[in-house]
């Protein structure tokens, strides 16, 4: 499993802000959605892609087109549907499908209680969007599903993830050979009794549409 941490004075800034616990709703979905972009780019940098030759007015030129099947982004519900707007401006030609997802917080482990998704993922590199990989039972369940139904390789995008997580999934998907990719704007120090991530921004669905 290959990890990065997006290392960019913009990505610092937004998070910055993110992470304070006076930034309202508002402000926090509009900078959630400009940063994850910022990690979108780093992201899709192996994205597949086939060569084309188009007209410009002065003459032939050699470029590249998406290739298909197009990428299918995944937003885990709830706060994953925050990162959405991010991801498909970046990838407008992109699919999406929704896994919903809750972590129990007693066992900490993933349940899944909604998933809309082609039944056959052959062929489709897929991005999962989730604020926060704390334990890594989430997103380590929801890159399994995917596999299960045929991705080739997978990359989640993350505001944050903690070094449990990290070590969760490397565990989960070590000696598998299938290529996953962890891009996130910080790794921060570990987690907490609860399962939260120290220092952390708190409880991402809350910040981002309130408390419900």
């Amino acid at each position: 499993m290959e990890t990065l941490v997006v290392d960019h004075p913009l990505v610092a800034h937004k998070l910055t802000t993110l992470r304070d616990v006076r930034t309202d709703s508002p402000t926090f979905r509009r900078l959630a959605d400009e940063l994850v972009t910022l990690l979108a780019y780093e992201a899709t940098r192996d994205v597949r892609v086939t060569d084309v030759t188009v007209d410009t007015p002065v003459s032939p030129a050699k470029g590249v087109r998406l290739a298909k099947p197009y990428p299918l982004v995944v937003p885990i519900l709830r706060a994953g549907l925050g990162m959405l707007d991010g991801m498909t401006r970046l990838l407008p030609t992109a699919e999406v499908g929704f896994l919903g997802m809750v972590r129990n917080e007693s066992t900490l482990k993933a349940e899944t209680y909604a998933t809309r998704l082609p039944d056959d993922l052959s062929g489709r590199q897929c991005f999962v969007v989730d604020p926060m990989l704390a334990t890594g039972g989430t997103l380590a369940a929801a890159v399994q599903f995917l596999f299960e139904r045929g991705a080739v390789d997978v990359t989640a995008i993350c505001l944050l993830a903690a070094p449990e997580g990290l070590a969760y999934m490397d565990k989960v998907f070590a000696n598998t050979g299938r290529p996953i990719r962890v891009v996130t704007a910080a790794l921060d120090e570990r987690l907490n009794e609860h399962g939260y991530i120290v220092p952390g921004l708190g409880d991402a669905g809350d910040r981002l549409y309130g408390v419900v």
